[in-house]
């Protein structure tokens, strides 16, 4: 079978230096609206008998991305295409894997079924919110993690008597990982959610003080998880040097005005969504394409993926 990656529009600098690290180019399709909002999706290249590998991050607008991935999926399965991957670096949705109130849909379990529904074979995904949601599928995900590629762009500016700060009890796994990475101790803040953009610390567990925070997550959206956890180590006495990192900068909502009243000499995020990031936020970004480019490579050869750390 012929490898071929074909992107939507979500992230196309990433699905062109994914196609670059195989030698290859993306495929031409063509993306774009009717005048009444329907989107017309056409696959321009015969694929019949191909492995194809759909480049989409589902993130804003997620509705629109998400459909997108599906009309590709359901393009090549009708064009012949013989195996179809969604590589998905970014799973919009992550956070709805659970109900905490009547009346909720479980949005991560929909957007799985939906992906099935296209006839995807398989999903590729990176740093999911919760290793729970790879329960809500039922064909196969290759879940990969870019915590080495983010401890590694870390370590390359030295941080003395650095902690690395978990912003809640969902991210401790996650921190205890750059942890052992970067060879460094582990602080815990407590958090509620007050709302979808409001959090209030309850508890620090952990030594800071005197000590240059890093406060890890998988993703930043509002910036009040951060920013919580940022304000909990100073009031312990860390040092007002903090360094930010996540897989996935989203930076929506107030998370530029939150973040620009934070100390923070460096954000580090990778380039799972290109997104048209707020004025005065300097971020860092660290490539995760060849880390899609090898597990792709794996995967057409049938050969086991390379995850030494895994995700969390």
């Amino acid at each position: 079978m012929r490898l071929r990656v074909f992107s939507g529009t979500a992230n196309v600098p990433l699905a062109e230096a994914v196609a670059g690290h195989l030698g290859l180019e993306p495929g031409g399709r063509v993306l774009e609206h009717f005048p009444d909002g329907e989107m017309r999706v056409q696959i321009r290249e015969d694929v019949r008998g191909d492995d194809v590998y759909l480049v989409q991050p589902t993130g804003p607008p997620a509705g629109e991305h998400l459909l997108e991935l599906l009309l590709l999926a359901d393009a090549c399965r009708r064009a012949g295409a013989a195996r179809l991957t969604g590589v998905v670096p970014y799973f919009g949705y992550a956070r709805q894997d659970h109900r905490t109130h009547g009346g909720e849909p479980l949005g991560a379990r929909l957007v799985a079924e939906l992906m099935q529904a296209a006839r995807l074979d398989r999903v590729v995904a990176v740093d999911l919110h919760t290793p729970a949601i790879e329960g809500c599928f039922a064909l196969p995900v290759e879940h990969l993690t870019a915590v080495a590629l983010l401890a590694d762009a870390v370590r390359a500016v030295p941080r003395p008597e650095a902690v690395i700060v978990s912003p809640d009890l969902g991210a401790v796994k996650l921190a205890e990982r750059y942890a052992a990475l970067l060879g460094v101790p582990v602080a815990i803040v407590h958090k509620a959610r007050v709302s979808a953009t409001e959090v209030s610390v309850r508890g620090l567990v952990g030594d800071v003080r005197g000590r240059r925070p890093i406060v890890i997550d998988d993703m930043i959206s509002t910036g009040g998880t951060i920013a919580a956890a940022v304000g909990a180590v100073l009031d312990a006495g860390a040092v007002p040097e903090v360094a930010v990192v996540a897989t996935h900068a989203l930076l929506v909502g107030p998370a530029a005005e939150r973040l620009a009243r934070l100390p923070i000499r460096r954000l580090v995020a990778t380039d799972s969504l290109n997104l048209d990031l707020p004025a005065g936020v300097p971020v860092e970004r660290v490539s995760i394409a060849p880390l899609l480019a090898d597990a792709i490579r794996r995967l057409h050869a049938g050969a086991p993926l390379a995850q030494p750390d895994g995700p969390r």
